[in-house]
């Protein structure tokens, strides 16, 4: 059911998306990266929780620096299904493509975020929206600039041994993701971005996994002329830890 009730913000992202790949002015960009991350949702009660994450981001797959990434963030389950988190990130960018920054810049960012989860037969969907006060000081500035920023990601887990997915067997991973800018400092593009992902994962026990993927990241620059299509190799571990005081029996 839920799929069917986020139908209209994804008819409404597809149609945002092929807007901003419509024009003919616009100059394409091809690289060819590599995103090494970590992900780690930590149990704090039954309730709160922490999320920690570190991503390495190279450029030429793996030679050359692109971002670095560390971010975190407090959550808070509403249900099983609905969790709530706010957080930080720090994000460093380094020159790269064929159109590079004079030099690498620093962004201060904090987000919030609603995650859904639902179950439809062997397929778990989950809906990710997420909101960003960004603060960039791009190459050269001596200011930091403000911009807003929405993110919307759709994402399906399919087992690939059985019904479910249960601890040491392998599924298939599948999403995408859109970016929006919105408010004050918007230049050429209200589309920022795209995410589009394919991987093969791996669940070693229920608070560990491992992801080797593909993605497709479509990048508009803030001049409106460039625009990216990197294509990306994403390796991805998650592992959780449960802090929750043990009770004695």
């Amino acid at each position: 059911m839920m799929n069917k009730r986020f139908l209209p913000f994804l008819l409404l992202f597809a149609l945002a998306f092929s807007s901003a790949s419509a024009q003919n002015n616009r100059i394409h960009d091809t690289n060819y990266n590599g995103w090494y991350m970590y992900f780690g949702n930590h149990k704090l009660t039954d309730k709160l929780g922490l999320h920690t994450e570190l991503q390495v981001r190279q450029y030429k797959v793996i030679t050359e620096q692109q971002q670095i990434m560390p971010r975190f963030a407090l959550t808070y389950n509403l249900s099983d299904r609905a969790m709530v988190a706010a957080g930080y990130a720090y994000v460093h960018t380094y020159p790269y493509g064929d159109n590079p920054a004079s030099d690498d810049f620093p962004e201060q960012r904090i987000f919030q975020q609603l995650q859904l989860k639902d179950q439809q037969g062997i397929f778990g969907l989950q809906h990710r929206f997420r909101l960003e006060q960004r603060w960039l000081k791009f190459a050269g500035a001596q200011d930091y600039t403000y911009l807003n920023r929405a993110r919307y990601q759709f994402r399906v887990n399919i087992p690939l041994q059985g019904p479910s997915i249960e601890d040491r067997e392998f599924y298939l991973g599948v999403y995408d993701e859109v970016f929006l800018n919105f408010g004050p400092n918007v230049t050429n593009n209200i589309f920022d971005q795209n995410r589009a992902y394919v991987a093969l994962g791996f669940r070693f026990h229920k608070d560990a996994n491992l992801e080797v993927g593909y993605l497709h990241h479509h990048v508009a620059q803030r001049n409106g002329i460039w625009f990216e299509d990197n294509h990306t190799l994403q390796v991805g571990l998650n592992y959780n830890l449960d802090f929750r005081k043990k009770t004695a029996e």
